[in-house]
């Protein structure tokens, strides 16, 4: 994946302990999504591998995760040390950025794309024709 010069600008807008927990956060999505397309969407940096996997961005107190319901809900356990809500995972300034927790949502994202992808078909027999 070639990295998007729109996230290079987005991280470089932070002050420089804040960009760099953004880059580190970066550089482990780009390491388990080294297919996914990297672009802002909705204001934040996202990554995309046939739809959005995963999406990250900074606030005033903490770094907002947004890897989707599913996978907040299959992880609940792993999060009762965030605030987390439907779709978001936040992780306070105060504390260590969790790569490990980040790697395994991201891998619950990219092993439910993998589940949900269209099966290739089998080929069709042509139609027999009918009885006369």
């Amino acid at each position: 994946m070639l990295p998007s010069a729109a996230v290079d600008a987005y991280i470089a807008s932070f002050g420089p302990e804040l960009r760099a927990r953004l880059e580190a956060l970066r550089v482990q999505v780009r390491t388990l999504l080294p297919e996914a397309e990297e672009k802002m969407s909705y204001g934040m940096p996202t990554y995309k591998q046939g739809r959005n996997l995963f999406h990250f961005a900074a606030h005033a107190r903490h770094i907002g995760l947004y890897p989707g319901p599913q996978a907040i809900e299959v992880l609940a356990a792993e999060l009762t040390s965030f605030k987390v809500s439907k779709g978001t995972i936040q992780i306070p300034h105060s504390g260590p950025l969790p790569l490990e927790l980040v790697a395994r949502v991201i891998r619950f994202n990219l092993d439910s794309l993998r589940v949900c992808a269209p099966q290739p078909r089998a080929p069709s027999r042509p139609a027999e024709p009918e009885p006369l």
